[in-house]
C-alpha cells in the first residue's frame, strides 16, 4: 500500500487543534489567558470555512467552550502543550482516497530541556482513532511543521531538525529522505540548511520549515524575506531564496519563488529579536488564516495571498501572542483531508 499526504490548499474533512493548558509555555496565568485567546481567535477563523475539532486536556473543557462558542467540537484527552501540527498526526491518502494518520516520534522538539511530552507523544494515536482511521508508525523523530509537500512529489526539510542531534542521530540525510518518501509519498527533498534565527531561542523548534518557506500551489514557493539588514533573518533569508531559485520540483520544473516581506517590526519588548513571519499561514476550505502583526507589511502579505489564492478569502489574525510561545498559526492547526 502506498499512501500521499496532499498538498494543504486540497479540500479538507476537517481541522485538529489543541487547547493550551497550563505548561511551561505559558508560565503563568496572564500568559495562559492570552494563548487560549489567541487559539480561540484561530479556532474561530477556521470555523468559518471548515468544521474544528479541538482537544483539550482534563476539566478544560468549560472554558475552551466559553471562548471558542458553540460549533467547536470538544473532545478531551490529556495533553502537555498545544502545538497540534507538531504533536498530531500527518493525514495521508491511499491510492484509492482512504485516510491514514503518520504518527512520527515526538520528543519534545528535540528533548528541550522545558519540554514535557509523556502525553503529546501518544496524542497523535488517539487523534487518529477519533478521526476512525488507521495508524501508520515511524521511527523518525519528527513534527509536522518540519516538512511541507506541494503533492505532487516535493517535501522541503531542514538540515538542523531531521538530522539535528536531538532528534534522530545517527540518521543519514539518504535515511532520513527514505523515510520521508515512504511517509508522504514524495520522491524529491528540498533541504534548508536552517530556520529563522528567532526559532533556535528557548521555546524554539530548532529551525521547522513552515515558518521559512512554503509551496502555493505546485512549481510556486513563498519565502520569507527579512529586507533590514540589521535583522540575523537577512542573511538567512537570502540564502533560502538563493537556494530555493537554484531548484527544480520533483517533475523538474524550476521553482517560481515569491518574497514575502518580513513585518517591519524586527525586536520583541525584551529586545530579542522576533521571527514573526507570514509563512506560517494556514490553508483551509475556502479560506486563507493569515498571521498579523498590527505591522505596516500585514497588508501587503495579505495582497500577496489574495493574488496568489483568488478563490479563498484572507482572514488576518492576531499572532503575536502565538509567535510569543514559539510558534504561530500553521504550528496550532492540522488538516484532515477529504477522503
Amino acid at each position: 500500500m502506498t499512501y500521499r499526504m496532499p498538498p494543504e490548499w486540497a479540500p479538507h474533512e476537517r481541522t485538529w487543534m489543541a487547547w493550551p493548558g497550563p505548561n511551561p509555555t505559558f508560565a503563568d496565568d496572564g500568559e495562559l489567558a492570552a494563548a487560549r485567546a489567541a487559539w480561540a481567535a484561530v479556532a474561530r477563523a477556521v470555523r468559518r470555512f471548515e468544521p474544528v475539532t479541538m482537544v483539550h486536556g482534563p476539566g478544560q473543557g468549560e472554558r475552551a467552550r466559553a471562548l471558542l462558542g458553540p460549533d467547536v467540537e470538544l473532545v478531551e484527552r490529556e495533553l502537555d502543550d498545544a502545538w497540534m501540527r507538531d504533536i498530531g498526526p500527518t493525514f495521508v491518502l491511499d491510492e484509492q482516497g482512504r485516510p491514514a494518520a503518520v504518527d512520527w516520534v515526538f520528543n519534545g522538539w528535540g528533548g528541550q530541556d522545558w519540554a514535557r511530552w509523556e502525553h503529546d507523544a501518544k496524542i497523535a494515536r488517539q487523534v487518529a482513532d477519533l478521526a476512525g482511521v488507521p495508524v501508520l508508525s515511524s521511527e523518525l523523530v519528527n513534527e509536522g511543521g518540519a516538512v511541507h509537500v506541494d503533492g505532487e512529489g516535493t517535501v522541503l526539510l531542514t538540515e538542523t531538525v531531521q538530522l539535528g542531534a536531538g532528534r534522530n542521530p545517527g540518521w543519514s540525510r539518504e535515511r532520513v529522505e527514505a523515510e520521508i518518501h515512504a511517509r508522504l509519498g514524495t520522491s524529491k527533498a528540498i533541504w534548508l540548511p536552517h530556520g529563522l534565527s528567532g526559532d533556535y531561542g528557548r521555546y524554539g523548534t530548532q529551525g521547522h520549515v513552515d515558518i521559512v518557506a512554503a509551496f502555493a500551489r505546485p512549481g510556486t514557493v513563498l519565502v520569507h524575506t527579512q529586507r533590514d539588514p540589521a535583522h540575523p533573518d537577512h542573511a538567512r533569508s537570502r540564502t533560502y531564496l538563493e537556494i530555493l531559485r537554484g531548484e527544480t520540483d520533483a517533475r523538474g520544473r524550476p521553482l517560481e519563488v515569491v518574497e514575502v516581506p518580513a513585518p517591519t517590526v524586527l525586536k520583541d519588548e525584551e529586545g530579542d529579536w522576533v521571527d514573526y513571519s507570514y509563512i506560517n499561514h494556514y490553508l483551509c476550505n475556502g479560506g486563507v488564516v493569515l498571521c498579523a502583526f498590527d505591522d505596516p507589511n500585514d497588508e501587503v502579505a495579505a495582497g500577496i495571498f489574495r493574488r496568489l489564492f483568488p478563490d479563498r478569502e484572507v482572514t488576518p489574525v492576531d499572532a503575536r501572542t502565538i509567535f510569543a510561545g514559539g510558534g504561530g498559526i500553521h504550528c496550532i492547526t492540522q488538516q484532515q483531508p477529504k477522503s
